[in-house]
């Protein structure tokens, strides 16, 4: 009997090891692993990935993939690192510098895997929900901290209520929840499934609350009402949107007057700007502005191909007042905290290029209805504009919320395209 079990698991998992869709399943699988990791690890979130990648090897149509890999949604990602790599040969950077810059693009390749895997997986929404479910317990982890500091991994006592990473990132993925919540809530009142719209309106608020009374970015603070705008001119009728729009203004009023926290962090933007503007201080906001001067500076010199991979470190280096005074000037960076500016300094004219090509191709991807269009185009309006006071599309955390949505989202629409042709054409 035992031997015979044995056979029959041997049987079951050989036939698993020759289906194509015992394979296809296990990638989604580590898909969903990659993105529930990703608010709390790097390092899980990079091993979930690698594995999903090598699992896609043993049934992949090479054929196949490499035609996917002609649409401009693919090529633009592809042509960035390729314009990196090719970059290293004009800069005057250190060749390890030239490379440690470079990885930074690498991710952009998952990309097009991702939107080719996504277009004949079903199961997308599995990582949406994966990532939703992981960023809600976040939250609660979030409060627990700012209660008892102790439970902390972070050891800054200055980021209040962070669990693990920072609160740059976990406002990112908060800020990016709650609005595209927005969506299947205003489809479950259209249908009239009360009681599940008000369960995630309900999650939606818990994670504006965080952000109101723990913790948040700056950046979010620009960025929500940018996204929400996008959602309400293309899902909302203008009646809704007054009234959306006036209870939500009084909600900001409330959650000004309730909450000390978000009236220092809205404050400070001030504060940062006059003491950088009359003392010259190293503020947040004052770096950046003094960080944008100078690229723009570094861009003029060379508003062609710019100065070559990694060479935005030396730049600054160079024009760097000396390092005993405490100034803005003063300050040594290899990353200008904007992502234009970041491309510009290093491949000129012809990076901004294929950076917005990128953004535009992908903003017309998600043009339809449905949610997996809301989530695609949300993924990159937030991209767009928090790499306004970052570098997004470059740094770890962001970048790779960008590559798994836009890859996952965009495969969904391909995906549903496809399906509404072979309908058209089955009906015809």
């Amino acid at each position: 009997m035992t031997a015979l079990a044995r056979e029959t698991t041997g049987g079951m998992l050989l036939r698993r090891l020759r289906s194509p869709a015992a394979w296809r399943e296990t990638v989604d699988i580590f898909a969903v692993l990659t993105a529930a990791s990703l608010p709390w690890s790097t390092s899980l979130a990079g091993i979930f990935n690698a594995l999903m990648l090598l699992c896609m090897v043993p049934f992949l149509d090479v054929r196949a993939f490499l035609q996917s890999l002609k649409r401009p949604i693919c090529a633009a990602p592809i042509a960035l690192v390729l314009l990196a790599l090719v970059g290293t040969l004009w800069s005057d950077a250190s060749w390890g510098a030239r490379f440690y810059a470079v990885n930074p693009t690498i991710k952009l390749l998952v990309l097009p895997v991702l939107l080719y895997h996504f277009e004949r997986s079903p199961r997308g929404r599995w990582i949406f929900i994966a990532f939703l479910v992981s960023c809600a317990l976040l939250s609660v982890m979030s409060w627990l901290v700012a209660f008892y500091p102790n439970l902390a991994l972070k050891t800054d006592p200055a980021e209040r209520g962070i669990f693990v990473k920072n609160y740059i990132d976990q406002s990112q993925e908060f800020a990016l929840c709650a609005v595209a919540l927005a969506y299947p809530i205003v489809m479950l009142l259209r249908e009239k499934r009360y009681w599940f719209a008000g369960l995630l309106t309900a999650l939606a608020l818990s994670f504006f609350v965080n952000m109101t009374f723990v913790v948040v970015s700056r950046t979010a603070l620009v960025t929500v009402p940018i996204m929400f705008g996008v959602f309400a001119l293309l899902h909302l009728k203008w009646r809704s949107i007054a009234l959306i729009s006036a209870t939500l203004l009084v909600a900001a009023i409330l959650a000004w007057q309730a909450s000390p926290y978000l009236r220092h962090t809205a404050e400070r933007f001030s504060d940062d700007y006059t003491r950088y503007m009359e003392k010259g201080e190293p503020t947040s906001a004052g770096l950046r502005l003094e960080f944008w001067r100078k690229s723009l500076g570094f861009f003029a010199e060379a508003p062609i191909k710019g100065h070559g991979t990694g060479s935005t470190r030396g730049l600054f280096e160079r024009v760097a007042t000396p390092a005993g005074q405490y100034q803005a000037s003063a300050e040594v960076i290899g990353n200008p905290h904007n992502q234009t500016l970041n491309v510009a300094v290093q491949w000129g004219v012809i990076g901004i290029a294929v950076l917005y090509a990128i953004w535009i191709l992908h903003l017309r991807l998600f043009r339809g209805d449905g949610l997996a269009n809301w989530t695609g185009l949300l993924v990159v309006v937030q991209n767009v504009f928090t790499s306004l006071f970052n570098s997004h599309l470059f740094d770890f955390h962001e970048g790779w919320m960008y590559v798994i949505g836009v890859g996952v989202a965009g495969g969904m629409v391909i995906r549903g395209q496809q399906a509404e042709a072979k309908t058209g054409e089955a009906g015809s």
